[in-house]
């Protein structure tokens, strides 16, 4: 019989796509009594990790909260909540994240429009907007932010602006932009808009962001249909995730996973969200420098590349697996390999939240030096 102990996972360095590296401050956080998920304590907990997420958002949203789950959790929330059965919906689809945009409109019994452009380049405002004229009956625009498969920026600003000016709903994937880039839910008039908390956000992994305005939750609470999911009915977790008063019950909260969060969400407004981005801006160029000096270039144009998820060409003659592999068990770092059409051509390096640091980039680029040497 298998003997079974505690588990004791090694110091990693996780420069992947994503978990990040967890701050100790969010560890030590999480480690904390746990208390009911009804605590009038927890409850104001929720308030004041509610004020946090509409600082990170930059949003006055009074449905922003993070969904008891990971970031695909809070896609298929904003999905499941916007979308009834008959609707159109077109989704931009420039890497792995706008596919499953697709999957979920297709799921909620939806037609998708898709506006399909080469992974590494940016969405094409002039797709968007000739498929707005040619299928009027558009209800919603659906793109990703930071699309994690490519180390895309899409124009997100701009993408809004067409939806409005068709009057379309937008539903905008910031699972890696939130904390690292520029997001400006109320100033860009985002509609509904999800995250993660193990990214830019230095937090464990298990929790989604997500904030509707107030446009939105219109929609929401005129729908002709019960939303398909229960658990991720925002008209009944709304009665949950209020603002003060009694709260209705509808599901036990991670509760210590929100200590999580909010600690993260302390440590992100103490560092301001301006100081944040350009953190990620200054780490992003020192590790393009270090890079290039070992011979490894980056793919996207600098013009639209993300900071904190850097996709790099993998070395002619270079064996991909073996080289991450070799990093992990002698050094224990990870990066990430590619996804889809760059499977094997590229890895992914992560520079997010906590990991975006000096010592992190130096030990990433002597490592992949000694392992390609």
């Amino acid at each position: 019989m298998q003997d079974f102990r505690t588990f004791l996972p090694p110091e990693r360095t996780l420069m992947g796509p994503g978990p990040s590296d967890v701050h100790p401050r969010v560890l030590n956080a999480m480690a904390r009594s746990t208390v009911g998920h009804l605590d009038p304590l927890f409850i104001e907990l929720m308030d004041n990790t509610k004020q946090l997420l509409q600082y990170a958002f930059k949003t006055t949203n009074a449905l922003t909260m993070p969904v008891s789950a990971p970031g695909s959790a809070g896609m298929e929330a904003c999905f499941a909540n916007l979308i009834e059965a008959g609707d159109t919906v077109l989704v931009c689809v420039n890497g792995v994240f706008g596919t499953r945009m697709v999957e979920n409109v297709k799921r909620m019994g939806a037609t998708p429009v898709i506006v399909e452009d080469t992974w590494g380049e940016q969405t094409s405002l002039q797709k968007v907007e000739d498929a707005l004229k040619q299928h009027p009956d558009i209800k919603i625009v659906a793109f990703v932010h930071a699309e994690t498969s490519t180390g895309v920026r899409n124009d997100a600003q701009a993408l809004c602006e067409i939806a409005r000016q068709y009057d379309c709903l937008t539903i905008v994937d910031a699972v890696t932009s939130l904390g690292g880039i520029e997001v400006d839910v109320d100033g860009w008039q985002i509609d509904a808009i999800y995250s993660g908390s193990q990214k830019c956000l230095s937090c464990v992994p298990g929790l989604s962001p997500v904030s509707f305005s107030d446009k939105a939750v219109e929609v929401i609470k005129s729908r002709k249909t019960p939303v398909q999911s229960w658990f991720l009915d925002m008209n009944l977790i709304v009665g949950y995730w209020g603002q003060g008063g009694k709260r209705a019950y509808h599901h036990t909260a991670p509760v210590n996973s929100i200590y999580a969060l909010y600690e993260s969400l302390v440590m992100l407004k103490e560092e301001g969200l301006e100081n944040a981005w350009q953190r990620h801006a200054d780490g992003h160029k020192k590790l393009v420098a270090g890079l290039a000096n070992i011979g490894i270039d980056m793919v996207v144009d600098e013009n639209y590349r993300l900071p904190q998820l850097n996709v790099v060409r993998i070395p002619e003659g270079v064996d991909d697996a073996q080289v991450r592999k070799q990093l992990l068990d002698t050094y224990n770092l990870e990066i990430g390999a590619g996804l889809g059409d760059l499977a094997g051509k590229v890895w992914r390096i992560g520079l997010m939240g906590y990991a975006c640091k000096d010592r992190n980039i130096d030990h990433c680029v002597a490592a992949l030096k000694r392992v390609l040497t």
